[in-house]
Formats: structure tokens, sequence, C-alpha cells
């Protein structure tokens, strides 16, 4: 049988029992949630604060209050606070030794608040914080993916559909289609902060208070936009964390799709780009192997993404209003996920700029794979010829080309007018690849023209965003 404790100090009066000990290390948080130190105390300052404001507590209380925070978080800071699981929480092991600092005057900071709206201060104080450093690394590879981009604006390389070669583009436009989805993800991310930003704290065990606190007072004092609205939901919903977990998951999916192109690029079959030696491994067998460990690493762990994103979902399914302790499983896998995510924005923001793009061998691949065939049938309907018609002699084009081993553009004039007599000499103006991509000359096309002013606008957003 397992041993007991004492009863819990800080809310023991009621029970008969101390708990069991299995138990205590079971239902105890306080090794993963005192990440949240910071903004507990934080949290704590604030309604101290207040409740100096509204009577509560004395000019003399509330600076032995704060003085007493000052030396808990100067504690922390040194690595020399004593973390107990018979506190079970940041939040009790923060009050306990604020109590054994200044003694009874420490009990005092409870008044008017509960672990329920403290907790849910706390997650969204921290992860507004983390939503802050995410959304700087984000626009951190935006900028380096957008730079890299300018400089390849006529670097042509095959665009693919199916994985097969379809049409000519130019490495620049591949850049910025990358950017365009991490431009919706930080839209995603700062709608989920515009969410997140409102404040729970006064909202209590679940009613409210008795207290004459002012809630507005401690929202403009942790930077939220307003208080919430309703103590029930306050306390009760994670969905502002479900929400950054979306964005996460949709994020890293990003991530792992540019991690595929990367991997697949680096291969000795593409050999389209070189990644610097410093983001990639060698094998401990193999001499010549160069392995692009970090796309590859950032494309496993979007599982544990996804996953963290069900976790969420299946934790708040079933839950009645309003706390539930169900909600203590709500920090492992958020944490997990802002770690997560910044560390793999951090490798792609370091990674990216520094791709070494090999110019030659794309443009040989976009040149082997009848990449202009479109642009012959587009020439072809332009000389009167009905599109399905068109699509039809260049099939038999370049069904003679793959007999041939000849591409489009290195057929005689001869040769080719023997599939239709419409074309004329001015048709290799269309089958060259810088032809057929300056043709693309259109808002959002892969003309370098219209790549290169794409650039541009879209370090003008950016330069926006940080202003």
């Amino acid at each position: 049988m397992s041993k007991q404790t004492d009863t819990n100090t800080l809310w023991g009066g009621r029970f008969a029992e101390p708990t069991d000990q299995f138990v205590q290390r079971f239902t105890a948080s306080v090794e993963f949630d005192q990440r949240m130190a910071a903004e507990d105390i934080q949290g704590s300052r604030a309604h101290a604060d207040m409740l100096c404001a509204v009577g509560v507590l004395s000019d003399a209380e509330r600076e032995q209050i704060q003085s007493g925070l000052d030396q808990v978080a100067a504690e922390i800071a040194a690595g020399e606070f004593h973390w107990s699981i018979e506190r079970e929480d940041v939040h009790m092991n923060i009050e306990a030794r604020l109590t054994e600092l200044i003694g009874n005057t420490g009990k005092k900071l409870h008044t008017g608040r509960s672990r329920n709206d403290q907790v849910a201060t706390d997650i969204r104080l921290h992860l507004r914080a983390a939503i802050d450093a995410i959304g700087a690394e984000l626009t951190r590879l935006q900028r380096g993916t957008i730079g890299l981009a300018a400089e390849h604006c006529a670097t042509i390389m095959p665009g693919f559909t199916h994985l097969q070669t379809a049409q000519p583009v130019v490495f620049g436009h591949h850049l910025l289609a990358w950017n365009e989805m991490l431009e919706r993800d930080y839209g995603r991310l700062m709608d989920c902060r515009a969410r997140l930003n409102q404040s729970p704290l006064g909202a209590a065990a679940l009613a409210g208070t008795t207290y004459p606190i002012d809630r507005e007072m401690t929202a403009r004092a942790l930077g939220f936009d307003r208080p919430t609205a309703n103590s029930l939901d306050s306390v009760s919903d994670r969905d502002f964390a479900i929400e950054f977990c979306s964005f996460a998951a949709l994020l890293m999916t990003h991530l792992s799709r540019m991690s595929e192109e990367l991997v697949l690029w680096t291969s000795a079959q593409f050999n389209f780009v070189e990644l610097p030696d410093r983001f990639c491994t060698g094998s401990s067998i193999m001499p010549q192997k160069k392995n692009p460990d970090v796309p590859e690493l950032v494309r496993g762990k979007v599982g544990r993404v996804n996953g963290h994103l069900i976790s969420l979902l299946t934790l708040m399914k079933s839950q009645p209003l309003a706390y539930n302790k169900d909600n203590q499983e709500d920090k492992e896998p958020l944490f997990d996920t802002i770690d997560t995510v910044l560390g793999s924005l951090r490798a792609f923001a370091d990674m990216v700029p520094a791709i070494r793009p090999r110019a030659a061998q794309m443009r040989e691949a976009a040149r082997r794979g009848f990449s202009t065939a479109t642009d012959l049938a587009d020439y072809l309907v332009r000389k009167g010829l009905p599109f399905r018609d068109a699509h039809e002699v260049v099939g038999k084009a370049v069904a003679h080309g793959v007999a041939s081993g000849a591409d489009l553009a290195e057929m005689s004039l001869v040769t080719l007018q023997g599939f239709s007599d419409e074309i004329d000499a001015d048709v290799f103006d269309v089958l060259t690849l810088e032809g057929s991509v300056a043709a693309r000359d259109h808002l959002g096309g892969t003309a370098p023209r219209q790549v290169q002013a794409a650039a541009d606008a879209a370090l003008q957003r950016l330069s926006a965003r940080t202003q």
C-alpha cells in the first residue's frame, strides 16, 4: 500500500486524511508547469496591485507581497528555488514560498482568485509570449525565403505535377509559393493571438468573486485587450490552445512539404540544390553520404504536432462546465508544440537563405521533360486551331521526341511542320525555356519580371509588419 503524507496546508482543511503518496505524484503538475513561473509571478503582481487599489490589501501589504515576489523570482532565475511535488503545481509552490518569506501577508495574495483563473491566465500569458517569438521566427524565415527568391527571378527549373515535369518555372517563383503558404500561416497565428488576448483573471473558481475586484485594471496591467466576458467559460475552455495547435499543425505541414522538396532536390537523382554542411550529417559506414538531416527531422516532427492537436481536441470534447482536472493534461502537448514549432522555424530560418541552387542542373531537367509542350499547344491555338486539335498535334510531336530523343526546341522546323502546317519559324520563340517563362507575364505568373515584382511586394509587406 502506498504511503500517505500530511494534508496540504493550502487546501487540506476539509480532508480527514492525507493524500496517498502515489496519488500525490500522479496528480502533481509542477514538474512541467513550473515553466510558467514567470507568468505566474506576473499575474500575481497585477492581482496584488489591484487588491490594493480596491482596498482589500493595504499599501504596506502590497509592498510586502511585491518584495517577496521579487525574491521568489530571483531564486527561480538563479536555480535556487526548491520545487516541491507536495505543493502540486507552480501556483502553490510560489505562494507557499512567498508565505515562508513574508509571513501571513503572503496568504492574502490569493484573495479573490482561484487556481482555476490563475492557471487560465498563466497559460494565456505564456502562449502569447510564445506566439510573439514564433511570429518573429516565421517572419525571419519569410525574409530569407523572399530574399533567395529575389536572387533567382530568372533561374529556370522544371515545374511539376504528379512529380512529373510539367512546365518550366523560375526558382524564385517556386520559393515565393513557399512564402505564400507561410504568409497564410502568419495570418492564422495572429488571428489566434487576437482571440486568446483576453484576461480570465477574476473569474475565480467559476462564478466570480464577492470581493470588489477591478478586472479591467488587471487586464490592462497584463497587456490583455479586455477581460473575458463569462466566468464559467473563462476557466474551463482551452480552445485558444487548440487553435494554436491547429495553426502549428498547418505550419508544420507546410514546412514538411518544403522539407520533402529539399530532400528530393539534394539527392543525386535531382541535384537541384546544395545545403551547407552545417545543416547535414554523414554516414558512419558510407563515407560519400551527405544527409539532409534538418529537413528530414522537421518532416518527421509533423507527426508529434498533429498528435498534440488531436490530444487537445479529445481532451476538451466531453468536459462539462466548468473546470475539470482533465485540463491539467493541456500543458504538456501545448508546451511541446511550442518548442517543436519554434525549433523547426529557427532551423529553417537559418537554412533556407543558405540554400545554393544548381542552375545548370535545374535548366537541363526542365529541358529534358518536354516542358514547353503546352506552349506549342497555345501557339497553335493562337494560329486558329481548336485547343483539342492542338493538344493532339503536340502529343504526336512529343511522341516523336520520345522516340528520337529530341526535345521540341531541338526539332527542325521541317519536322515540326510535319505535324501541322500552321507552324512557322516564330514557333521557336515559344519553345525555348526562356520564352516559355517570359510568356507568363501576368499577376501571379512565373515571368521573371512578375517574380521580381512579387518578391518586392512581399518584402514590403514584411517591412510593414515589423514597423
